[in-house]
């Protein structure tokens, strides 16, 4: 098969239909999103300068493969997500984007994300020299099932996220409680706005919660954020809530905002008539593990990333 593949930094709205198009392809085969919403949001608002879009085309034009290349994170370095047509899989494709993608990058630290315990994913990461470092747990349950009862706090108001006046608080606040994070820490309001640009974005949904003090003035300790995840938006399976991001100031953890702002969102998307809920944490993260847990999620998947071997 002759195979040409080409690196562009913008992708023309015609290149962009066709790489989603492969990408729902692959993920009705793999019934799991074989991009991170991170990856799609760029393809929808054009990216950063500093990423690449790697495409494997046939001899007539079509795109066979496609590789995001980003290297904005200077402390974690350059991340890779890839995806092969399902009809064209075993045949290279996959291998000659992540060597090309390699060749373009004079940084070692190279990471490679593979969405669901695909044996085909340990193979190839291995034979290129990656190794694993990191799992993301998928989580899930039946909004179906009942919700455990929620301990009301007098202290604390709980109201949607208002758009033009929330956004420097929760920025603030979303840094605060993500200090270590390698994605989520790092958003600001450019990445914020381009969420909230989505089709998806409800603020109805956006629950945050806030204190007062003796002068009346608002602080925001926590916030939920919901999200219909699924459905038209190629991720392999039906529409359903999702936990999207979950966050307490420091100075409130322990004293169960956690649980009370997650069974309230949870409340919001059976309100939406949605079958269940499902969420992403880190497999080391055993507190968050054990939150979701008790209200009710059992793991149901597993993304996986893998460092480059340093030489």
């Amino acid at each position: 098969m002759s195979l040409t593949i080409s690196a562009l930094v913008h992708l023309t709205p015609e290149l962009t239909k066709e790489i989603t198009q492969l990408a729902f392809a692959a993920a009705a085969v793999d019934e799991m999103a074989p991009l991170s919403e991170h990856v799609l949001i760029h393809l929808h608002h054009g990216g950063d300068e500093a990423d690449e879009h790697l495409i494997a085309t046939d001899a007539a034009g079509k795109i066979l493969g496609y590789l995001h290349l980003d290297q904005t994170d200077a402390v974690a370095g350059p991340v890779v997500e890839v995806v092969v047509h399902p009809d064209f899989r075993n045949q290279g494709i996959g291998k000659g984007l992540i060597e090309l993608a390699i060749s373009k990058s004079d940084d070692s630290r190279m990471r490679l994300w593979a969405h669901g315990e695909l044996a085909s994913a340990y193979s190839l990461a291995a034979k290129l020299g990656f190794a694993k470092t990191r799992e993301l747990w998928q989580m899930r349950r039946s909004l179906f099932a009942p919700l455990p009862k929620s301990i009301e706090n007098p202290d604390l108001t709980i109201r949607p996220f208002q758009v033009g006046k929330d956004e420097p608080a929760w920025l603030e606040l979303n840094a605060k409680v993500f200090t270590d994070h390698p994605e989520q820490g790092r958003m600001s309001l450019e990445d914020l706005k381009a969420r909230m640009s989505e089709s998806w974005f409800d603020p109805a949904g956006f629950l945050i919660a806030t204190t007062k003090d003796s002068s009346a003035l608002e602080t925001m300790v926590g916030y939920h954020w919901t999200k219909i995840h699924g459905g038209a938006g190629g991720h392999g399976h039906s529409e359903m809530g999702e936990i999207y991001v979950l966050g307490i100031a420091p100075e409130q953890r322990g004293m169960g905002l956690a649980k009370l702002l997650s069974i309230r969102g949870l409340e919001h998307l059976r309100g939406k008539g949605l079958p269940a809920a499902m969420l992403y944490v880190d497999a080391n993260n055993q507190a968050a593990i054990s939150l979701y847990e008790s209200l009710g999620f059992a793991h149901w998947d597993t993304d996986v990333m893998f460092r480059k071997f340093q030489e």
